[in-house]
C-alpha cells in the first residue's frame, strides 16, 4: 500500500497481502528461494502451523479444468437458472454494494454460471497485477516464440536490478539466504537485484507494488527487444526509457498491458490497467486512462486461464502455479471452509478516508470509496471445482469477514 496525506484525508492504495504463493515442492524449477523455507516447514524442521493443508499440494497436482472440457462457450457460459437462485438468496441482507460471478467446472458434471451486478465497475487495486502477469508471459512468448523452456530458464536465470522503478511500497518481500538458512521480510530497495521468477512471485505472493511496477517494466521490454532481451542490461534499458518521449512509452506500456485482455476478449470497459503501481515507475511512464475492473471482466480472465488460452496451455498453466495460495489466508480465502482445499488467489483492495468527515475512519473501512476485491479458483479433495470474482464497496465497514462469510456460502453451493 500507499499512503497520501493530504488535508484531512486519508488515501490507501493497494491491498493487505500476507500470503505466499507457488508450490512449495518448485524450488528446483523455479529458483524462488523462499521456498526452500517453506519446504523446511513442510518437512517439519521449522516448525509453524499457519499452513492449512490445501497449502501442502505438489505442483504436478496443479492442472488446467477446462482445458478437456467439451463445453463450448466464448466468455462466460448461459446463466443456469437454479444455480442463479441460489446466488441470488446470497446477498439478501448484505450492503447493495456486492457483485460477483461463480462458474463451478467440476468434472463430471456441466458447466455451471451464475452472477450479481456482474458489469459493475470497481477500482480492482492489487488484482490488477493479474493483468501485469499476462502481459508478462506475453513479452516471453516474443522472446522465445517456440521453446518454453528457454522462457522457464530465462525466468530462473535472468537477474533484474530494481531501481527506482520499485519505489516506494510500504509492502515487504520475504529474502531468504540459502547459506544461513534465514528469512527476512523487507522492503524493496532501489539497489536490489532478484531473477524475473523472484520478481513474479513477490508481485503475487506478497502483492508488492515495486515488484509489480518491475515485472510491467520488464515486460515492455521483452515486447521492445524480443530476441535481444536476454542479453539486456539495466543500463541499455534506463538508455531506451530516457531517449524514448514519455507519451510514446505511455501509450506503449498501456497498450501491451491490456493487450491479452483483449485477445480473449475482455473489454475495455470490463477490465483495464491505467498506470504502474509506484511513483518511482509513473516518473519514468505517466500513466493514462484509469483503471477499472468488473466481476465478468475478471471471470473471462479465469475462464480463459483454465482453457489455456492465455498465449499457450504452457504459459496459462504456469500463470495459475504462480496463482497456488501456499501460506496464511486472507479475506475470501480465510473460510475455514477451504482449509483442505487448493485455492489460487488474488486480492485488493483501495480505499479513501476523508477525515474531516470521520475522524475515526480506519483501515479498510473508506468513507469516500471502500473497493475490496478477491478472485479465487477453488479445488477440494473430493473433486469440487470452481471459480470465483467477489468485487465490494461498502463504505464505513470492513468487509473481509462478510467476504469470508460468502466464501463459506459459496462453497456449500458449489458442493451441493
Amino acid at each position: 500500500m500507499k499512503l497520501r496525506f493530504g488535508i484531512g484525508i486519508l488515501i490507501i492504495v493497494g491491498g493487505l497481502s500476507l500470503s505466499s504463493f507457488y508450490p512449495i515442492d518448485g524450488y528446483d524449477r523455479t529458483g524462488i528461494k523462499r521456498l526452500v523455507y517453506w519446504e523446511q516447514v513442510k518437512k517439519g524442521e521449522i516448525e509453524s502451523n499457519r499452513i492449512p493443508a490445501g497449502a501442502f499440494y505438489p505442483m504436478d497436482s496443479i492442472e488446467l479444468n477446462l482445458l478437456d472440457r467439451k463445453d463450448e462457450f466464448l466468455g462466460v457460459p448461459a446463466v443456469d437458472e437454479p444455480l442463479q437462485k441460489k446466488v441470488n438468496a446470497l446477498f439478501k441482507g448484505l450492503d447493495k454494494n456486492y457483485s460477483l460471478t461463480v462458474l463451478d467446472m467440476t468434472k463430471g458434471r456441466p458447466v455451471r454460471y451464475a452472477q450479481h451486478r456482474e458489469a459493475e465497475g470497481y477500482q480492482p487495486g492489487s488484482v490488477g497485477k493479474l493483468v501485469v502477469l499476462a502481459s508478462f508471459f506475453e513479452g516471453l512468448c516474443r522472446v522465445y516464440p517456440n521453446d518454453f523452456d528457454k522462457r522457464l530458464a530465462l525466468m530462473k536465470a535472468k537477474n533484474i536490478k530494481a531501481g527506482d522503478w520499485a519505489l516506494y511500497d510500504h509492502h515487504t518481500v520475504p529474502v531468504y539466504n540459502l547459506e544461513t538458512k534465514k528469512m527476512v521480510k523487507r522492503k524493496v530497495t532501489e539497489k536490489d537485484v532478484f531473477t524475473l521468477y523472484e520478481w513474479l512471485d513477490n508481485m503475487v505472493s506478497v502483492s508488492n507494488n515495486g515488484a509489480a511496477s518491475v515485472v510491467w517494466r520488464e515486460a515492455l521490454l521483452m515486447h521492445v527487444f524480443e530476441d535481444k532481451y536476454p542479453d539486456l542490461t539495466f543500463e541499455e534499458a534506463e538508455t531506451y526509457f530516457k531517449e524514448t518521449p514519455k507519451k510514446e512509452l505511455s501509450e506503449l506500456a498501456i497498450k501491451i498491458v491490456n493487450q491479452p485482455l483483449r485477445d480473449i476478449g475482455i473489454t475495455e470497459d470490463e477490465w483495464r490497467l491505467g498506470k504502474f503501481f509506484t511513483n518511482g515507475a509513473g516518473g519514468h511512464i505517466p500513466g493514462t486512462g484509469g483503471s477499472i475492473g468488473t466481476p465478468i471482466g475478471l471471470m473471462k480472465y479465469m475462464v480463459a486461464l483454465e482453457k489455456g488460452a492465455f498465449i499457450d496451455k504452457a504459459s496459462s498453466l504456469e500463470m495459475k502455479r504462480l496463482l497456488y495460495l501456499t501460506d496464511r489466508r486472507i479475506r475470501y480465502a480465510a473460510s475455514k471452509k477451504l482449509d483442505s482445499a487448493a485455492v489460487y488467489f488474488k486480492s485488493g483492495s483501495f480505499y479513501k478516508c476523508d477525515r474531516s468527515k470521520n475522524p475515526g475512519c480506519g483501515d479498510y473501512e473508506g468513507n469516500v470509496y471502500n473497493y475490496m476485491n478477491s478472485v479465487a479458483i477453488v479445488e477440494q479433495p473430493d473433486g469440487s471445482r470452481y471459480a470465483v470474482c467477489l468485487m465490494s464497496n461498502v463504505l464505513n465497514k470492513n468487509s473481509a469477514y462478510d467476504h469470508l462469510m460468502l466464501a463459506s456460502k459459496i462453497d456449500a453451493l458449489m458442493r451441493d
